[in-house]
């Protein structure tokens, strides 16, 4: 199971319905932060976040409304007395830019902080990956895969059953080694579950025109989140950002389960951009709020936001 918070869904700058950009994935007891736009440790606070547990950051480009809050999360973490080391990955010029928010101000931060420069990368972590790829925003700039490694099958009763098993210290001893012996027998994990069950697939797009490799990274993801600033290409101009039909394009080539449209621009109302969007797209889709909470996991999604209740 993946959780996925919505912390600012809005594009260039706040307004009073959305903040700038940032996502939180908590999966496990970590969370990851996608992206820090100003503010983003007061959104933390309301959705009862604490950035004590985020371990990695990763930034999509250095426009103000993606990273301006990365300073107040340093500051914060630091007045919390953080130990624990924290990695930050972004594209080129993200020591320049961390080194700038630790040079600002009397600030000197008492845990280590690790800068890693990406281009397009694969990274493997404790029962995940995280991959970036290059995305097309005039500015380097990344977007990035969440992968979750495949689990195993779900023990199957009616073969616990054939092999003596039940559930306790003998159980726990095969799931962690793979295979056991009993009464002269050697039982084989795979023995006793179904089929390896597919680990989730999450793709965030940060800014993009619309680009191939967002299709090529998302083929068949169980999220996408895809920036769609605007409803019509008329409103978008020449800036490299998406509209809504050009996300739900990309969404549909990929054959990905579920499409969030990010990155709204402040010009349009929920309403209004909703039912664009119910016009124009022919995917499943959801026009994400602040304050969101999707829950994902392979066969099914749910949707509530931490302050209204269920949706």
């Amino acid at each position: 199971m993946v959780q996925i918070y919505f912390l600012g869904t809005g594009g260039i700058m706040p307004n009073r319905e959305r903040n700038v950009p940032s996502i939180a994935v908590r999966y496990g007891g970590e969370i990851l932060l996608f992206d820090a736009g100003e503010g983003t440790i007061r959104q933390m606070n309301v959705a009862k976040l604490s950035p004590m547990k985020i371990d990695k950051i990763f930034i999509t480009h250095f426009h103000g409304d993606h990273y301006l809050g990365l300073g107040g999360l340093l500051q914060t973490m630091n007045l919390w007395n953080r130990k624990k080391p924290l990695h930050i990955y972004g594209p080129e010029h993200t020591f320049e830019f961390v080194q700038n928010f630790i040079n600002s101000g009397f600030f000197g931060p008492a845990f280590d902080i690790y800068v890693h420069e990406l281009g397009e990368a694969r990274l493997k972590f404790d029962g995940y990956e995280i991959w970036s790829f290059r995305v097309k925003h005039g500015i380097p700039a990344l977007g990035y895969v969440f992968k979750e490694e495949d689990r195993r099958g779900k023990f199957l009763p009616e073969k616990l059953k054939v092999y003596g098993l039940e559930p306790g210290p003998l159980l726990g001893k095969l799931e962690r080694e793979g295979q056991i012996e009993l009464n002269g027998r050697i039982i084989r994990l795979e023995d006793v579950t179904g089929p390896r069950r597919r680990g989730v697939k999450l793709v965030y797009t940060g800014d993009t025109a619309p680009c191939k490799r967002v299709a090529l990274f998302s083929e068949k993801a169980d999220l996408l989140i895809h920036d769609a600033t605007y409803l019509t290409p008329e409103d978008r101009g020449e800036s490299y950002h998406s509209t809504v039909e050009e996300a739900c394009e990309v969404a549909k080539r990929a054959k990905v389960k579920l499409l969030a449209l990010f990155h709204r621009a402040f010009r349009y109302s929920y309403g209004e951009y909703l039912s664009k969007a119910t016009e124009l797209c022919d995917v499943d889709f959801i026009v994400p709020k602040d304050f969101d909470l999707l829950t994902v996991e392979s066969d099914h999604w749910e949707l509530r936001n931490v302050l209204e209740g269920a949706l």
